[in-house]
């Protein structure tokens, strides 16, 4: 997925209820590395409490998004924004992409021109994560948190994998095809389209 800050695209609405009026009163906050590791196991509740119920694997998940996250802190330039409504219902994290283009690797195909020069330029964010409680979702909360997330960090391009049983979960066309079994592992092959 490809967003840029600021810019609101039409949702693809095939098999979606529109979005809902929100009828609490939304804060966001940005958390640091430090803080969101002292918040790492509420934010892995509030993930397995996302993901749709597989029975026997949401240890595995929980697990999995653990160990991603805490990767994911130590890298430059980690950021996190939460949601309140009043309780936390929503977050989202990631980082800037290298600008030596090392994030790339293991893509197939070659890069667009256009993303090697806006990643040598260091406007490109890596959107790791995003997780909405099922009762808030359809509000917008998500591409907020996203949006929110690109302009805090100036980025002219946000990108993210998503597997293919996701792709309704980001708008517009997808940037590449993640060939990953598993939806939790991030260093599988993506093809470029």
């Amino acid at each position: 997925m490809t967003a840029l800050p600021g810019s609101r695209r039409p949702r693809p609405g095939a098999g979606r209820p529109p979005l809902a009026t929100r009828t609490t009163p939304l804060s966001l906050r940005r958390l640091n590395r430090w803080q969101a590791e002292g918040l790492r196991e509420d934010l892995a509740d509030m993930y397995a409490e996302s993901c749709a119920p597989t029975p026997g694997w949401e240890h595995r998940r929980r697990k999995d998004f653990l160990r991603r996250l805490t990767h994911d802190t130590w890298r430059p330039g980690f950021t996190m924004l939460t949601a309140q409504a009043p309780g936390q219902v929503g977050y989202a994290f990631g980082f800037p992409v290298a600008r030596d283009g090392s994030w790339w690797s293991g893509f197939r195909g070659p890069l667009p021109q256009d993303l090697v020069q806006l990643t040598t330029s260091g406007r490109v964010f890596a959107l790791s994560g995003t997780v909405v409680r099922p009762s808030e979702r359809y509000h917008g909360l998500a591409e907020q948190l996203q949006e929110q997330l690109l302009a805090d960090r100036r980025a002219l391009l946000g990108v993210t994998l998503v597997d293919r049983p996701h792709r309704a979960a980001g708008p517009g066309p997808p940037l590449a095809e993640w060939t990953a079994a598993d939806p939790d592992d991030l260093t599988h092959p993506a093809r470029f389209r």
